[in-house]
C-alpha cells in the first residue's frame, strides 16, 4: 500500500522463526507479538495488515466512496481473515518456511484453501474485483499477497484461471511486480 500511495517507509524485516516478534522491544509495539506492525511517524503502532491497509488507505480511491460497495469490500477484508489466509498461508508457511513436505501438511488445510480459492474463482467469474465494482479495493490487495503465492503451499493455480487473471490485474493496479 505504501509503494503505491507512494510514500517513503522504511521496512524493517522481523525473523519470528527466531523469536524476533517476541522481544521486550517488539512486544512494546505490538503485544500480540505478531508482524506486521506499523509504526507511524508519531510513534504510535498499528498491527493486523487489514486495520493497517484501512488506516493507510483513508481517503484514497482504494477505498469505495459508496457505503455498499465500501461494506462489499470490507466483506472480503473479513473473509480473508477467517477463510483465506488461515489455510492458504499457513500451509505455505508450513512448505515454505517449516520445510514441511506436501505429505506433511493436514489434508484439512489444503481442503479448505482449495475451497477458499474456488469462491474466489466464482467471484471472479463474474466480476473483475472482488468487491465487484469498477476498480480495485484494499480487498483485492490483501487478498492478493498470500494468493499470488499460493503455489508455494502446494495450491496449483492452473485450476483457477480468473484468479491468475485477476493478478495480474491486481499487481498491475498497484504496482506489485
Amino acid at each position: 500500500m505504501l509503494d503505491a500511495l507512494g510514500r517513503d517507509y522504511q521496512w524493517v524485516e522481523v525473523d519470528i522463526m527466531s523469536g524476533g516478534s517476541r522481544t521486550p522491544a517488539f512486544l512494546g509495539l505490538n503485544s500480540a507479538g505478531q508482524v506486521p506492525t506499523l509504526v507511524l511517524d508519531d510513534g504510535r503502532a498499528l498491527a493486523q495488515s487489514n486495520a493497517i491497509l484501512l488506516h493507510l488507505a483513508e481517503g484514497t480511491d482504494w477505498i469505495p466512496v459508496d457505503a455498499y460497495q465500501r461494506a462489499r469490500m470490507l466483506e472480503w477484508l473479513f473473509w480473508e481473515q477467517y477463510s483465506h489466509e488461515p489455510y492458504v498461508a499457513v500451509a505455505r508457511f508450513q512448505r515454505v518456511y517449516a520445510g514441511k513436505s506436501a505429505d506433511e501438511i493436514e489434508p484439512r488445510l489444503m481442503e479448505r484453501g482449495h475451497l477458499a480459492l474456488a469462491r474466489m474463482e466464482a467471484a471472479l467469474a463474474t466480476s473483475a474485483w472482488l468487491a465487484g465494482g469498477e476498480a480495485a479495493t484494499l480487498a483485492d490487495l490483501a487478498l492478493v499477497a498470500y494468493t499470488r503465492v499460493a503455489d508455494e503451499g502446494g495450491f496449483d493455480l492452473a485450476r483457477y484461471p480468473n484468479v491468475r487473471s485477476w493478478i495480474g490485474r491486481v499487481e498491475t493496479a498497484f504496482g506489485i511486480g
